[in-house]
Formats: structure tokens, C-alpha cells, sequence
């Protein structure tokens, strides 16, 4: 279950390569949900490289999730891959038990012509520091014409790495649970078919295998192994979507700003600041208008630190060890729910 909840936290990244604004250092987002039973507060600690801290917690004590969004970009000319360095981490009180993991990569794709796609691949290790138990999970490639596309896979393995169970589907899709037996046969069966078709067929030639064009659709879905258990399935995003850049419904409400949340909101918060408070209210031109100021106004305040001895003040979070894996990791200091906002730097 939590190797699938990591799973669809990269799912909500499907089709969304719009991104019209870029956090500002020290800005702040909190959501409080008591329908859902949690609460969330997250800060941009850095702005180069571009680093932002989340703290979630349980509203009944039953769970802590954690960590950080630290994309180290590469541009390959065509493309440019997301490798994430941020740290996830997972506490479930009740049990005792507390897991972490890193996102794979991300790659979007014909960043100069063309459509732009998004690609998830490499390999996720959701350990459970409790039992030393893993899964390890393979993000594959979409491969030269595109029939890995989309497709995860991989085990889940006691400390002594006998296998548990096996896990498959699509990060776009579903996600399955079957016995590690049958999941092998099944892949046995699927290369032996098709080396053979393979054989059967004229040699292609004048491929291009650079080719960046996004490869055809699937013409099926994740094709189920008998005995398999359906673990999770991405929810459907609503018709208008695409014009939403690819949000889903939980994320569209995201934004939203009731007059009774600005006298307790933070000056920092995003749903205070104005360029993307103009977007919202369909005011194009402003929004771009104050996005220059505040991305002025920032590089402003940096280059009168560089020349001061004052130094960034992150409010919310301090680096540490991460006290199940040793990593250096983002933790909240725990304050900003004592609604303490004294201080605060004018970023807006």
C-alpha cells in the first residue's frame, strides 16, 4: 500500500508540463482538511537550487509524511530531465513503522518543437526500516517504440530478499499485487512471444533512435496476470483538465482563497500573492505584470544580502538527519501551527 501511494503521488505529474509560476523563496502553503483528516504546511527553503519543504500530518496521530522536492535539472537539448534528490519519508505511529523513498526521474520531452510529454523512468526503493523489508520498483523507459511506456514493476522482498510478492501496472493507470511465481512466468511467457514475433517480421530500417516524438498511445490497457489483486487506480480527472494544466479535482481547489482564511493565513502564503491571485481572477496581463515585479523584487533582495552579512532566515523548516536513513533531510520545526507570524519576511 505505501509502495502504491508513492506510485500516485507521480501520477498526478501525467500530462502537466505547463507551469506559469515559479515558487518565490519563503513562500509558505498550509492546508488544514478535517474531511480528510489531515493537515499540510510547505515552504520554498531555497531558490537556487530551487528546494521545497512539506510536513503532513495525521489530524487523529495516525500518520507523518515528510520531506522534500529537490529537482537536479539536466537539459539534454531536446529534453530535460528532473533527477529528484529530495527524501520522502513515511512515519504510521500506529504501527511503529516508518518507510522512505526517492521519486524516480522525470523527463519532459520536445521542449523546442513539437508536443510536449512527460517520462517517468529508473528505479524507486520504498524501504520499511522496521522490518528491513523493500520494494523495489522499475519505472521503465518507454523504449524506442514506446511499448514499456508508462509501465512500473518490480518486488517486494524481506531482509533476507526472498521475494513476497510482485507489483506491476501503470504509474498512469493501476497498480497489481500478485504471487512472485506467477508474476515470473508471466514475463517468461511475454519474452518468448515476443522474440517470436520478432523473428517473424522484416528488419526495419531508417529508425531514428533519437527520435523525441511521443510515442502512440496504448492500444491496451495493463493486462492483468490471473490471481492478481488491483492495489490502486488513478482517479479520473475532470473534462476540462487539459485547460487546467492537467490538475486534477483535489488539486483545481487548491487555490481557492475564502475572505475568512485571510486574516489567518500567513503574509507568505501563495494563495496571498498577487500575480497568481490576478490569474486566477482571469486578469492575464496584471499577472504578468506583478510576476516581473516579484521576480525583480527577489533578485533585488538577493544581491542586498550578497553584499550585507544578513543571511536567509528559512522560518518553518531546519536541515537535519533524517533519523531512519541518516540522509540529510528537511524537518519542520513544528511552529508555524501556533499561528506565530511576527517577523515575517515581505516577499509579496
Amino acid at each position: 500500500c505505501v509502495a502504491a501511494f508513492a506510485v500516485s503521488a507521480v501520477a498526478s505529474q501525467w500530462e502537466r508540463t505547463g507551469k506559469p509560476f515559479n515558487p518565490l523563496l519563503g513562500e509558505t502553503y498550509e492546508l488544514i482538511r478535517e474531511d480528510l483528516g489531515f493537515r499540510w504546511v510547505s515552504e520554498q527553503v531555497s531558490h537556487h537550487p530551487p528546494i521545497s519543504a512539506f510536513h503532513a500530518e495525521g489530524l487523529r496521530e495516525d500518520f507523518v509524511f515528510h520531506g522534500s522536492i529537490y529537482p537536479k535539472l539536466k537539459f539534454w537539448g531536446k529534453s530535460i530531465e528532473a533527477e529528484p534528490k529530495g527524501t520522502i519519508t513515511l512515519e504510521l505511529p500506529k504501527y511503529n513503522e516508518s518507510y522512505t523513498w526517492t521519486n524516480p526521474t522525470c523527463c519532459v520531452h520536445n521542449i523546442i518543437v513539437g508536443q510536449l510529454w512527460i517520462e517517468q523512468y529508473g528505479n524507486v526503493e520504498v524501504i520499511n526500516h522496521k522490518t528491513g523489508e523493500r520494494c523495489n520498483m522499475t519505472f521503465k523507459p518507454c523504449g524506442l517504440f514506446g511499448k514499456e511506456l508508462h509501465k512500473v514493476e518490480g518486488y517486494i522482498q524481506d531482509k533476507s530478499k526472498k521475494k513476497l510478492c510482485a507489483i506491476y501496472g501503470k504509474w498512469t493507470e493501476c497498480l497489481y499485487t500478485v504471487d512472485p511465481a506467477h508474476f515470473d512466468a508471466h514475463k517468461k511467457t511475454d519474452k518468448k512471444t515476443a522474440e517470436e514475433k520478432k523473428s517473424n517480421k522484416e528488419p526495419q530500417s531508417n529508425v531514428d533512435e533519437e527520435s523525441e516524438e511521443k510515442p502512440p498511445p496504448d492500444a491496451e490497457t495493463v493486462q492483468v496476470i490471473p490471481g492478481s489483486v488491483l492495489i490502486w487506480k488513478i482517479a479520473p480527472r475532470p473534462e476540462n483538465s487539459t485547460k487546467f494544466y492537467a490538475f486534477s479535482t483535489f488539486a483545481m481547489q487548491l487555490n481557492e482563497l475564502d475572505k475568512s482564511m485571510k486574516g489567518v493565513l500567513p503574509p507568505t502564503d501563495s494563495r496571498l500573492r498577487p500575480d497568481i491571485r490576478a490569474m486566477e481572477n482571469g486578469e492575464i496581463d496584471l499577472a504578468s505584470t506583478e510576476k516581473k515585479r516579484l521576480e525583480e523584487k527577489q533578485r533585488t533582495a538577493r544581491k542586498n544580502r550578497s553584499k550585507s552579512t544578513e543571511e536567509w532566515k528559512i522560518r518553518w523548516f531546519q536541515q537535519g538527519s533524517n533519523p531512519h536513513n541518516k540522509a540529510q533531510d528537511w524537518l519542520c520545526t513544528k511552529g508555524y501551527w501556533d499561528r506565530n507570524y511576527t517577523h515575517l519576511p515581505d516577499i509579496y
